[in-house]
């Protein structure tokens, strides 16, 4: 069925895609707090109507590429989850103008400072203030008299409505081993902002939301009080890192790459696939995990992982596999011309190398989405 594809491409398995988006948003309606899905891996309108069947209302992006593309097929309630500049409100503003509620979040009193004295042509975006949960990339800690300061000038400003809180858990939770360290770490994320919002009060500031999420915390949270709203991406397509924390079974990753074996080198104990790091991308996270994929781990065309292959290295258009325990290869299961699919260390690294997805298994297969890239 695969034969006509010019590789390495992209392929999406519908079936595991919809199961995915139907466990994480079942979970929450159970839960009764609603999921921002993140579009920060898919990038697909068609998989965010897959995500609106499901009851999705509100979105989370992580470029303004994503909140016009989004915008522009109607789904309005966006959340642009990275730190604002002021270079970049006229983008926001053109949004909110056309019709899409903006939010932007920020985590320092000088940028609020900046953002709030500006003149702004169109309706108020909400802002969030970051709270950084986990010693993991941006945000304000807890009891930093910032925070405070921030908060204030974004309540008093005429141009902007203060939110509420926003927390990403990425740092803890992508670092866990069981399910008692990634509950704990949702934990951590939850009360940690939570800690925040309760200073905020004490300082006689309102603070209506609270928004948090990764895919590790939604899925291992044991408690949401509090919670507004909760984000989370990669649990769409999921990868090897994701399957290596316990999120899921190798069999869920949706998002996989197609590659030809293009060479033999019995030498080397290798087989030489027509994709690499550009294809996969040189992402290596699963490094730190006691189940190293290398670069990435391997099926056949049907989705059967062969538990003996990874992909040990690559270079710009060539992917190296060996096996795993360093018995020799059976080259003749993977004669040249013969199709692998790379099951992605990382898979939101991976699919940005793309355009779309070529569809299989599903009511769509054999169909073309595409999927917006850039910034």
């Amino acid at each position: 069925m695969l034969e006509h594809l010019h590789t390495p491409c992209l392929l999406l398995d519908e079936t595991v895609l919809r199961a995915n988006i139907k466990g994480m948003a079942d979970r929450f309606k159970q839960i009764g707090v609603p999921l921002r899905p993140h579009f920060k891996t898919a990038k697909s309108i068609e998989v965010a109507r897959i995500l609106q069947d499901h009851g999705a209302k509100s979105w989370t992006v992580s470029t303004l590429k994503e909140a016009e593309y989004l915008s522009s097929a109607h789904f309005k309630d966006i959340l642009y989850a990275v730190s604002i500049v002021p270079q970049k409100m006229e983008q926001v503003m053109a949004l909110s103008r056309n019709g899409a509620q903006m939010a932007i979040c920020l985590d320092s009193p000088e940028m609020a400072d900046q953002i709030s004295s500006m003149k702004l042509d169109g309706p108020a975006p909400k802002v969030y203030l970051e709270v950084d949960v986990d010693g993991h990339r941006t945000g304000v800690t807890t009891h930093d008299q910032r925070a405070i300061e921030t908060a204030i000038i974004l309540s008093r400003a005429k141009n902007l409505e203060f939110a509420g809180l926003m927390a990403h858990g990425g740092g803890v939770s992508y670092a866990a081993n069981g399910k008692a360290e990634l509950e704990a770490a949702a934990e951590q994320e939850r009360t940690t902002t939570l800690s925040v919002k309760a200073m905020l009060q004490t300082a006689g500031i309102a603070c209506p939301h609270v928004s948090i999420g990764s895919t590790p915390t939604a899925l291992f949270g044991t408690s949401y009080e509090g919670v507004t709203d909760v984000r989370a991406g990669v649990y769409m397509f999921q990868d090897v890192f994701q399957a290596n924390l316990g999120m899921c079974a190798l069999e869920d990753i949706a998002a996989t790459v197609l590659a030809t074996v293009i060479s033999h080198a019995p030498h080397l104990n290798r087989i030489v696939i027509d994709a690499g790091g550009l294809a996969i991308s040189n992402d290596r996270s699963c490094a730190t995990q006691r189940n190293d994929c290398g670069y990435g781990f391997l099926s056949d065309v049907d989705g059967y992982v062969d538990p003996l292959l990874y992909v040990e290295g690559v270079s710009q258009e060539h992917g190296y596999i060996t096996t795993r325990d360093g018995s020799s290869l059976p080259f003749e299961l993977y004669p040249l011309g013969s199709q692998l699919r790379v099951l992605p260390n990382h898979s939101c690294m991976t699919v940005a190398a793309y355009e779309g997805y070529n569809l299989i298994n599903g009511n769509h297969e054999g169909q073309w989405w595409d999927r917006c890239n850039r910034w």
